[in-house]
């Protein structure tokens, strides 16, 4: 028995364009730190167009409700350190309370998983990459929504927490 049949006429399905320029509500699903291939460093968010909110925004969540959008806040060279002032601005918008302290990076990651936001998103050319999204971070802001009911592929709601058991059932080994 095969493993699988090459079959590429579902190929042009997937329109891997930018999403349009505008406000989208977003749920920050992931966060933390990565590098590029020339070490360069990143703090980055990953940010899922909500798919809980088609009637209320239907001209974009409910268009590309799902879609990702990655925001990256890349160490400065001359401090290597992250700008830490502009991600005040997400810290806000995600409604993390004033004086909350964040004694790490992971601190800060886990302070932002699965909060709603409101994010202004751009499209910005690349020589390399094509068009793509960007964001600002003076472009999030607190969600219009703050009742979440989006649903993740496990059909959990975004904002709860997964238990030992999920995680363990979800690994492929």
């Amino acid at each position: 028995m095969a493993f699988m049949t090459t079959d590429y006429s579902k190929n042009n399905e997937n329109n891997f364009t930018p999403l349009p320029v505008g406000e989208y509500e977003m749920l920050i699903t992931q966060a933390g730190e990565r590098a590029s291939k020339s070490g360069a460093e990143s703090l980055q968010l990953r940010l899922t167009v909500r798919n809980d909110l088609d009637a209320a925004e239907p001209n974009t969540n409910g268009k590309y409700h799902n879609r990702i959008v990655f925001f990256d806040n890349w160490k400065r060279k001359v401090t290597n350190q992250y700008d830490m002032d502009s991600l005040q601005y997400v810290l806000e918008a995600a409604q993390i309370p004033e004086g909350t302290p964040l004694n790490s990076v992971d601190d800060f990651c886990q302070a932002l998983l699965n909060k709603p936001v409101r994010v202004y998103v751009k499209i910005d050319h690349d020589d390399e990459y094509g068009d793509r999204n960007t964001v600002a971070p003076w472009n999030v802001k607190k969600t219009n929504y703050p009742s979440v009911t989006h649903k993740g592929k496990s059909g959990m709601t975004a904002s709860a927490p997964l238990t030992d058991d999920e995680v363990a059932n979800d690994l492929p080994f």
